[in-house]
């Protein structure tokens, strides 16, 4: 029986290439950056006061290409390639034919793919970190600080944990698909940067509605339908341990979502939006480590988990400590990132199920991945602690990196150009940092007037606003 012919090999197809893996693999790499660009990018300029909407899409914009372009020049050898040390792998690009149509490291997929599917994930880390920046970091410093964070922190947590010559790796951490490789990094990088920065404009802080909620949700949700992708895509193949990854993470959101708006409910009588969205992040980080791996019910309790105790922590503990009352962390990166990657990485320690690590690692000592409720299950506790303490361990040293180099990082970025806003981009927002305005039109005392671009008004005309009364225009 003769094979149809769109699925007999040829030198496009090579035999070692499953054609529907490798369409899943760039539909999910697709699904992750449209969290980015378009996700992202709307979420940020929409929760920000108006004056900084530009700025916070751009700071996100441009983290995305740059990263994109340092990642076919060195980074995705340096985060996969052959060994250099035992927690970075060797420079080198990745450009060629004869490099990129060959079988990547894992999956049954061209190494073109692998490198763009990785490179989202790399890139949406510094777009995360963008988050704890937003108002007042000089996009100059922002510009070198990209490219810097992205060779000297993100290539090392990288290789260190998910390239198989990783020393974490080889230890068997288990990191489905960057709880502690990208969130747990981003919170603890964002974090450190935006002491190193300093906080917004008083003003600022005291005083910072979202300039638009509807468009905030839109971009939420981009994020949350994008993340079939994020976990989706971690095992490189379109299979069972796919479809569990994803259902895992959409069921755990949706319980920390209910149970931050129940909180929100419970202690200060209303449910909010902004609560709703920040449970919704802490669902996504927390599941993301421990996607496939887990059961179902168990991702119901992470869920639970991570709609609580940050909720504790950005509504009650931040006020109390502080370190935390002292940096400004305009969205709760690292509540959001940092604390729920970190549990997500512990729990994920817990809860991870011999069979499930089989599938999807498919190495011959799948074994070493226990979670300790399976080792007290079957007799196996001395290991089910082991993979505690490897996750622990992890979680240590990527925080210590990442409070390490981006401190370095700073201090030599704040050598060549200020990290911070001067005072008139401080006042002044958009129009000063980049001589635009976000809107078409805005109101102005009682009259609605041109845009302007580059301190010219294109559209002069202008239209009478009316008084209101108890929310009602009076004609």
């Amino acid at each position: 029986m003769e094979l149809p012919s769109n699925l007999i090999p040829d030198e496009a197809s090579p035999e070692w290439m499953n054609k529907g893996d490798n369409a899943w693999q760039l539909t999910t790499a697709t699904l992750v950056g449209l969290q980015t660009i378009p996700g992202l990018v709307i979420l940020y300029g929409s929760m920000v006061k108006r004056k900084w909407a530009i700025n916070s899409a751009f700071m996100a914009f441009y983290a995305f290409a740059m990263v994109l372009v340092c990642w076919v020049g060195w980074g995705f050898r340096m985060s996969f390639g052959d060994k250099l040390v035992f927690f970075l792998g060797k420079p080198g690009v990745a450009l060629d034919e004869k490099f990129l149509l060959k079988r990547a490291f894992a999956g049954y997929l061209p190494t073109a793919t692998m490198v763009f599917f990785q490179s989202v994930f790399a890139a949406i880390t510094l777009v995360l970190i963008a988050g704890s920046l937003l108002g007042r970091m000089n996009f100059r410093a922002w510009i070198l600080f990209v490219p810097l964070w992205f060779t000297f922190s993100y290539t090392i947590a990288a290789f260190s944990i998910w390239c198989p010559q990783g020393w974490l790796a080889k230890l068997g951490v288990i990191d489905f698909a960057g709880g502690f490789v990208i969130h747990l990094s981003a919170g603890v990088a964002g974090f450190t940067a935006a002491f190193w920065v300093g906080p917004r404009a008083e003003k600022d802080r005291r005083n910072c509605p979202p300039n638009n909620v509807i468009l905030m949700l839109a971009g939420a949700g981009l994020l949350w339908m994008g993340w079939s992708g994020f976990n989706g895509g971690a095992p490189f193949v379109a299979s069972t341990i796919s479809g569990l990854a994803i259902l895992n993470t959409h069921v755990c959101t949706a319980t920390s979502i209910l149970t931050w708006l129940l909180l929100d409910s419970l202690f200060f009588g209303k449910p909010s939006v902004l609560g709703a969205i920040q449970g919704m992040i802490t669902g996504l980080v927390c599941i993301t480590p421990a996607a496939g791996v887990v059961q179902c019910w168990a991702a119901i309790i992470m869920g639970i988990i991570s709609g609580s105790v940050p909720w504790y922590t950005i509504m009650v503990l931040h006020n109390k400590v502080k370190l935390l009352t002292l940096v400004d962390d305009p969205i709760a990166i690292f509540h959001t990132h940092a604390i729920a990657g970190g549990l997500g990485g512990i729990l994920t320690g817990f809860f991870a199920v011999p069979k499930l690590c089989r599938l999807f690692y498919m190495v011959t000592d799948w074994e070493k991945y226990l979670g300790l409720v399976y080792g007290l299950q079957n007799g196996r506790t001395p290991a089910g602690f082991k993979q505690m303490g490897i996750q622990i361990t992890a979680m240590g040293f990527v925080i210590v990196l990442n409070v390490v180099v981006t401190s370095i990082i700073c201090w030599f970025i704040g050598l060549i150009v200020p990290l911070r806003m001067s005072d008139e981009e401080l006042e002044n927002g958009d129009d000063a940092v980049h001589g635009e305005e976000a809107f078409a039109l805005w109101h102005e005392g009682e009259r609605l007037v041109g845009r302007r671009h580059n301190n010219k008004v294109y559209d002069t005309r202008e239209f009478s606003f009316g008084e209101y009364k108890d929310g009602v225009q009076m004609v």
